[in-house]
């Protein structure tokens, strides 16, 4: 996990949204605990509050659960639902900008699939 933290966003957020890409990813699996808030204070230079308040947005929205004595641990069914709503989110609110973008520069879409297609071949 990266230690650079963004002044626009309040650490806690950009932990949770670290936590969530890390859901995502596969480098948190279903039913894996997270690293306690502890270890995580004290690895990135922040408040144990501020790890923990992460972490309570995280049980809110049911990405992880509180297991008495043994810790947080990630939701079975994470992974599923965070790519649904992620998908959503982007269809809904970052493809539009993105269209728009290419558009307003006369780019053609077919084009841009052909050479992102290219590029992942020779990779």
């Amino acid at each position: 996990m990266s230690t650079h933290w963004n002044d626009s966003q309040p650490i806690y957020w950009q932990l949770k949204e670290k936590t969530v890409a890390m859901i995502l990813d596969g480098t948190l699996a279903e039913g894996e605990a997270l690293p306690s808030v502890r270890t995580v204070a004290s690895e990135f230079h922040l408040n144990p509050i501020t790890v923990s308040k992460s972490y309570q947005a995280l049980v809110d929205e049911g990405l992880v659960e509180k297991r008495r004595g043994l810790g947080m641990f990630v939701c079975e069914g994470a992974r599923k639902s965070l790519v649904a709503s992620e998908r959503t989110k982007f269809l809904e609110e970052e493809w539009p900008a993105m269209v728009s973008r290419i558009e307003q520069l006369g780019l053609d879409l077919d084009d841009l699939i052909k050479t992102a297609v290219k590029k992942e071949s020779d990779s």
